[in-house]
């Protein structure tokens, strides 16, 4: 189904009035949501979200103005999907970086009414492409509800005859006015792991504020976010399932100089915050059996 066109696709799903399948940035087939909970927008280059706006509210999700449009290329900003490994690949640093599926066409299988907003429904499996790289039978499943809330479940379906560690994020930018002023609350006296300097383990005290380039993995922690935001005067809250890690990352300026495909000072404007299960919180999943990440985004006025 992936290389059906966007009339092909709009005729087959299409809900007037609710949901349009359209040719977005680069060529790319995309799902536009105009429900009367929520606006948003989702690639099926990924299965990557790339908006969601609520009635009444502005934009929640960041997308670059430098983000690359094309097969092959991961789209800089929204939600991306990293499966079934995190960061690089730890037994192969030539594998793609954070899994096999951001970069590939997912299937379309269903957009359906879902209260006053939408669901949106795609799907992928591994093939002799990602095989190279992770040689176990998949299916990977993303169900995006555009309403009052932002919810997506990420189901990892293990199709191979051997049990599987998976390690995923739902790697979420999170629009911010200035990232220097936020803070998130729900990591108080959690232990992570500070990617900047070589994993080093460390213990969160009190709320997070980013001060300098942040990639810290929190592990062991199933707790919900929120991230308080005085600029847009709004609370996001992030509530996980499924997931034992939380991954927070902004590259600050020295960082963002070195990412070709994030705009000129727009690593001020967002904050990552990823339900995932990484490192040894990385899921182990028997033979026939469905793991399921999931991540609910809401956003209320200060």
């Amino acid at each position: 189904m992936t290389c059906l066109s966007a009339e092909t696709l709009q005729a087959r799903f299409g809900l007037p009035g609710l949901a349009h399948i359209t040719t977005g940035n680069g060529g790319l087939p995309c799902v536009r949501i105009t429900a009367p909970a929520a606006t948003g927008e989702i690639y099926l280059h990924g299965a990557h979200i790339t908006s969601w706006r609520p009635a009444g509210g502005e934009e929640v999700i960041f997308t670059s103005s430098s983000a690359l449009w094309a097969d092959g290329e991961a789209i800089r900003g929204g939600v991306p999907v990293c499966s079934p490994w995190f960061r690089a690949k730890e037994d192969n640093p030539r594998a793609p970086k954070h899994g096999l599926v951001r970069t590939k066409a997912w299937d379309l299988d269903a957009i359906e009414p879902h209260a006053d907003g939408v669901r949106v429904t795609l799907s992928t499996t591994n093939d002799s492409s990602g095989k190279q790289w992770w040689p176990y039978d998949f299916t990977l499943r993303l169900r995006a509800t555009f309403g009052a809330a932002l919810r997506m479940e990420l189901d990892y379906t293990n199709e191979a005859s051997v049990p599987v560690r998976v390690a995923e994020a739902l790697h979420s930018y999170l629009a911010v006015g200035d990232v220097r002023q936020v803070s998130i609350t729900g990591l108080d006296g959690a232990r992570y792991l500070d990617n900047g300097e070589g994993n080093r383990e460390k213990q969160q005290l009190g709320d997070l504020r980013f001060s300098s380039e942040t990639d810290n993995a929190y592990l062991n922690t199933a707790a919900d976010l929120t991230l308080v935001d005085p600029v847009l005067m709004r609370r996001i809250r992030v509530a996980k399932s499924g997931s034992q890690s939380t991954v927070t990352w902004n590259p600050w300026e020295t960082g963002a100089g070195k990412i070709a495909d994030l705009g000129v000072g727009e690593w001020q404007h967002f904050a990552c915050l990823e339900a995932s299960n990484v490192l040894s919180c990385a899921v182990n999943i028997a033979p026939g059996e469905t793991h399921t990440l999931s991540a609910v985004i809401t956003c209320t006025s200060l």
